[in-house]
């Protein structure tokens, strides 16, 4: 049976693998500006727009099975930059990449609890548990975010048939590799990375897949890592 679900982010990159991955379902996608039959306009650096975005939502499918909060933005923040400025990146990165998701979350919660439970997969980063770059503070404490957020609702709406997983990728290959390497440190970053590549879009596509449709009711709270290895725990 098809399953109705919502992935943000989806216009491009990750999100658009996301799509695709899940070409078998219904799935109704989000975009920060562009919208049409199978994707919502909204943007998620505004206070509500969250809400609007789950009703429209609803709207559309009548119900929702399954939510994959993808949107986020990496936007550099260095500490010598103005302070005002410093927080304001730092409130929109918060915004759109951990408040955004943790309304949808909440509203998921509140619709599965009436329709037999449902699932939720967050996409973080290797970031959560490695950190970033001096410039990308609120980034990675974003994502450290999500995976709390995560765990946290595995462990207290699991008797409710809301499970709740995550994703971690590292440097993820969203268009032309040499240009991607290139631009993220060249042989630097591969040397980083033992299986001598970065992740692709489509990799992290299949592991969200699973975990949105296939994977077992005790998997709940995983975190899988996509990142070569750059990163174990």
């Amino acid at each position: 049976m098809a399953l109705r679900i919502l992935v943000t982010g989806s216009s491009r990159g990750i999100g658009k693998s996301i799509v695709g991955a899940l070409a078998a379902h219904d799935v109704i996608g989000h975009s920060s500006s562009n919208g049409d039959a199978g994707r919502i306009a909204c943007d998620l650096s505004q206070p509500g727009a969250a809400e609007r975005l789950w009703s429209e939502a609803i709207a559309r499918f009548g119900r929702i099975d399954v939510l994959v909060n993808n949107a986020g933005i990496f936007e550099a923040a260095p500490i010598d930059q103005d302070h005002s400025g410093w927080v304001a990146a730092w409130e929109r990165t918060m915004r759109i990449n951990l408040t955004a998701s943790a309304e949808l979350c909440r509203l998921a919660l509140l619709h599965f609890r009436q329709h037999d439970g449902g699932r939720i997969v967050n996409v973080a980063s290797r970031a959560a548990y490695r950190g970033d770059s001096p410039l990308h503070w609120h980034y990675a404490a974003s994502k450290a975010g999500m995976i709390g957020m995560t765990k946290t609702i595995a462990r207290g709406y699991a008797g409710e048939g809301i499970l709740a997983f995550a994703v971690c990728p590292g440097f993820t290959m969203t268009g032309m590799a040499e240009d991607y390497v290139a631009s993220r440190g060249g042989d630097k970053l591969l040397a980083d990375i033992p299986l001598g590549r970065v992740a692709t879009s489509d990799e992290v596509a299949e592991t969200v897949r699973w975990l949105a449709v296939d994977a077992p009711p005790s998997a709940t709270g995983a975190v899988i890592d996509v990142n070569g290895a750059s990163y174990v725990r």
